[in-house]
């Protein structure tokens, strides 16, 4: 008969790292960081320093930005991963996670998250410039303090507050390249803001039921389809039309205004779908929410890389050259 034990962290019977437990280990940590989520972000903040600079960044400013801004959104998701250990093995899209399974210790995992937020601070502040650090450092508060430990468990509008915590990477961009903000950047802003709650309420149709395994109120674990495709496309119209807000506040040219027309277009028809399936009280093999969440990341790439390409060959607008 057969045990298994724990693993602990890719250590040896003999207390040593072999090369392919050294892997599993560096996986483990990074699986904290959910690098997923991190691309997300970063897809966020690389435009909006074009934008900024009117052209093209310094190359090493990119880099270092891009560097910091992975560290800070890594601690961050460290520390969710930390404070949400409980209701993750409740969860199936969550019980595979390393504090889960006890690959990684509670322990450790507050200390790399730690580590990863003082390292993210320092090198944002010493080799940006320190508005960004402490944008950073708002980033994680926002994050771990006002979404995971104060809202997310207790309301279903958890989603559209903490998101604030992932508008952050586009001042951040912005404010690396001047050291200060705008208007322009906080419309940008208010894009993602606006964009978070039907990017993310799709996904919570899907795993409706492991949110409510859990005790977490997601709004379509508390409400109707009917009603969250309602909010979905009432946030889906508030986010096209703040992406048109940055025509004449930036300004942008044909180039973005095109992009966000056309790609804001097929966005609301897909939630307006979706809508029309919630309606007809369909099965959810039917109701394809997924179907909204995956557009809804190609939705945003397209507009911020009409932020990137805009000033680059910038043709202005009747009235805005």
């Amino acid at each position: 008969m057969t045990s298994i034990e724990p693993r602990t962290e890719g250590r040896t019977s003999q207390g040593l790292l072999t090369d392919r437990s050294r892997r599993q280990v560096f996986s483990d940590y990074l699986a904290l960081t959910k690098p997923r989520i991190i691309e997300l972000l970063l897809v966020t903040t690389f435009p909006v320093m074009f934008l900024a600079e009117r052209g093209v960044p310094n190359v090493w400013l990119i880099l270092a930005t891009l560097v910091g801004g992975s560290l800070s959104a890594g601690s961050a998701n460290a520390y969710n991963c930390y404070l949400d250990r409980d209701i993750d093995k409740l969860m199936h899209r969550t019980e595979g996670r390393p504090l889960v399974t006890g690959a990684i210790s509670p322990r450790n995992a507050l200390i790399f998250a730690t580590v990863l937020g003082v390292a993210s601070t320092l090198w944002l502040g010493l080799l940006v410039n320190w508005l960004s650090a402490a944008l950073s450092v708002g980033a994680i508060v926002l994050y771990v303090g006002f979404y995971t430990m104060l809202l997310k468990r207790r309301t279903s509008q958890n989603i559209v507050w903490g998101g604030v915590a992932g508008c952050m990477p586009v001042l951040i961009g912005w404010s690396s390249v001047t050291n200060s903000l705008s208007w322009s950047a906080l419309v940008l802003f208010l894009v993602v803001f606006f964009w978070t709650p039907p990017h993310y309420w799709p996904l919570s149709m899907r795993f409706r039921d492991d949110y409510a395994n859990a005790g977490v109120p997601m709004l379509p674990v508390v409400a109707q389809d009917t009603a969250v495709a309602k909010q979905i496309v009432i946030y889906s119209w508030v986010t096209v039309l703040t992406t048109l807000v940055l025509v004449p506040v930036a300004p942008m040219g044909w180039v973005y205004t095109v992009i966000a027309v056309a790609s804001g277009g097929l966005f609301l028809v897909e939630a307006h779908k979706l809508q029309r399936r919630a309606k007809q009280g369909v099965p959810y093999s039917v109701l394809k929410p997924m179907r909204l969440f995956h557009y809804s990341i190609s939705y945003l790439t397209l507009v911020f890389l009409g932020v990137a390409i805009d000033p680059l060959v910038y043709l202005a607008l009747p009235g805005l050259s």
